[in-house]
């Protein structure tokens, strides 16, 4: 008997695939959301629609290890729907959204609700659960309900949740470290950055640079050591988050050097923006970290080229246009929309030679699916991986506008900034979400949550410890 011949529900033709370390022309079939297969056209299988991506490149979508969308508790700002529809017309596949919300995402009743705000996500997500001195009790529920990883702020940002004292991030790692998990951290130091901000104020500095001169980036060098130092103690997994100095490229390279598991992102407005920016921009560019000085530009443009830094992402913060726009600079919400900018961004750096179209997906895809444990389900071109695909036009030339962008936050930096290479088509799991450069309105919803894959080894802690848990067992009391 005949065995009937295989189906694809697409394939897609003519494209150059682009993965880490290679590019290549070759055709892909997708099956149920997942590669079927990869190769010559004529050695795809019949399928229910055929794509002509004559002249493009099929990248694996990217993977925004950081998003704030605002909801629930904020949704003035932001909601799932429209951040992830701007996710999916930046051609980001997948994002992890962050624990700042109202309720913080500390516990798993918060953690429900945020998954129940999160079912009318185009794309799919993971979700941080909260690391702080208060919930550490709450960890491993939040790991059984189904976070990605932990988000503690070892600094300010919006929300005002508490800095844990250093104490309480040993703890925090020690629960999380057991389990593999990783742990993004916010890093600067709290304390120094309270003070500064208190004596620029007290002395009416309120104009743009007042925010880049109450956050040094000795607060950011001191935050990485100390929590670096830490996560060496516990064998903890650990990520930094938007690295906006070149000063915080040496601790990063010797915890990598001791064989810390420490990662590192930057952002497209650390490394196209600098202190002109203050005076161009002025409330608008108010994030955290601060945009910093041009040298700091160069620097991290370095670590970007010798791997120090791991990965892109965006640290999308939508606001609405009153809470961005203030002449008194501490009245100016933190943070601006991204994840929907970063892709030709990045796209038109490549074209200027800044880096390669390898590099970029090896760090806006494979990195961050390797560090949260997601591959290589998600941030490959394999078969029977994720179908998560984009479609990139490198000749399409467009202008940034707000008006386009889909979050309700729209603010940007980067207004009229001409760009080189779009995303013209994005699939998840086999399914357009955004196609022809128009969103797909009907796959509202189709996003899922992630679970980490990946089966991690036991954290081996580089210093003979004994957990606080332990101790207090050892002595017969409950921890």
């Amino acid at each position: 008997m005949t065995a009937e011949p295989m189906t694809a529900d697409i394939v897609i033709n003519g494209a150059t695939l682009v993965t880490d370390s290679a590019m290549f022309a070759a055709s892909i079939a997708i099956k149920d959301g997942a590669i079927l297969a990869i190769g010559a056209p004529e050695a795809m299988p019949d399928a229910a629609e055929v794509v002509d991506a004559t002249g493009k490149y099929i990248l694996p979508g990217a993977i925004d290890a950081h998003v704030h969308f605002r909801d629930p508790g904020y949704t003035h700002k932001e909601t799932w729907e429209t951040g992830t529809a701007s996710a999916a017309m930046g051609g980001v596949t997948t994002v992890f959204e962050m624990p700042n919300t109202n309720p913080p995402t500390g516990n798993v009743e918060a953690l429900n609700m945020k998954l129940e705000s999160a079912k009318k996500a185009y794309v799919d997500f993971g979700i941080y659960g909260l690391l702080g001195e208060d919930n550490l009790d709450q960890l491993e529920a939040l790991i059984e309900g189904g976070v990605a990883g932990f988000k503690c702020f070892m600094g300010n940002t919006f929300g005002n949740l508490p800095s844990p004292p250093s104490g309480a991030i040993l703890e925090g790692f020690e629960i999380v470290a057991k389990h593999g998990y990783r742990v993004a951290l916010h890093a600067e130091n709290a304390s120094i950055m309270a003070r500064r901000s208190k004596k620029l104020r007290e002395n009416d500095c309120c104009d743009p640079l007042a925010h880049l001169d109450a956050r040094p980036p000795v607060v950011a060098v001191e935050a990485v050591s100390r929590a670096a130092i830490l996560a060496e103690w516990t064998g903890a997994r650990i990520h930094v988050l938007h690295v906006s100095s070149g000063d915080e490229l040496r601790p990063l390279r010797e915890a990598k050097a001791r064989g810390v598991d420490i990662t590192a992102e930057t952002c497209p407005h650390y490394l196209l923006l600098d202190e002109h920016a203050y005076t161009e921009k002025k409330s608008l560019i108010r994030v955290n970290p601060p945009v910093r000085e041009k040298v700091h530009q160069e620097q991290l443009w370095q670590g970007v080229a010798d791997g120090t830094i791991d990965m892109i992402a965006t640290d999308h913060a939508p606001h609405s246009h009153a809470e961005k726009h203030n002449d008194d600079i501490w009245r100016a919400d933190c943070g601006f929309t991204g994840v929907q900018t970063q892709m030709p961004l990045m796209l038109t750096q490549i074209a200027n030679g800044r880096m390669t179209l390898n590099q970029y997906v090896r760090m806006t895809s494979l990195a961050p699916a390797k560090a949260f444990g997601l591959y290589p389900r998600k941030g490959a071109l394999l078969p029977g991986s994720d179908a998560d695909i984009v479609v990139v036009d490198l000749d399409k030339v467009v202008k940034v506008d707000s008006a386009l962008l889909k979050s309700k936050g729209s603010s940007t930096p980067f207004q009229d900034y001409e760009t080189r290479g779009a995303p013209i088509h994005t699939l998840v799991r086999g399914r357009f979400v955004m196609r022809d450069g128009e969103l797909v309105t009907e796959a509202m919803g189709h996003g899922l949550n992630v679970r980490r894959i990946q089966k991690m080894p036991t954290p081996r802690p580089t210093n003979t410890h004994t957990t606080t848990r332990a101790i207090l067992e050892k002595r017969g009391k409950r921890y």
